[in-house]
């Protein structure tokens, strides 16, 4: 009988605390002051804690140039809270040409310094933006 009064005080118990206040966001995009994009929703870096969701950064051209500039993107998007490559611990890459892109691989890698993340490849049809052949999202985190 004891644990039928015990019941209802456990799960209210439970419930007050997995109703916590709203998760801090800060965020970053393109110097822009609205730190977003309205038009299509997104915001380029998104800081949650000590973790930064950063969205894909993309190329029309799977070259080493093109490459290079994403890459180029992905460490300005990192610094807006002072991190490096050496704090990405995840990255997704998804491309429209996996061929071209396992070819210019070697560019991809200099810029970890040979202290790779958890990374996923995948190649599809097509990105959001039609002619772009090559994005590429990074999961870095931060120390505390």
């Amino acid at each position: 009988m004891r644990y039928f009064l015990l019941l209802p005080i456990v799960l209210f118990s439970c419930a007050a605390f997995s109703q916590e206040a709203k998760i801090k966001k800060e965020k970053w995009h393109w110097d822009n002051k609205a730190q977003q994009d309205t038009i299509a929703g997104y915001a380029q870096v998104l800081k949650v804690d000590n973790i930064l969701y950063i969205s894909g950064v993309v190329t029309n051209d799977i070259t080493p140039e093109g490459i290079t500039s994403v890459y180029n993107a992905l460490k300005r998007a990192l610094s807006s809270y002072g991190a490096t490559f050496e704090n990405v611990v995840k990255e997704n890459l998804y491309t429209t040409d996996i061929e071209a892109m396992k070819k210019y691989n070697y560019v991809r890698k200099k810029f970890y310094n040979g202290d790779f993340p958890a990374a996923t490849w995948v190649q599809i049809k097509r990105l959001y933006m039609p002619k772009s052949k090559l994005e590429v999202e990074l999961t870095a985190h931060l120390p505390k």
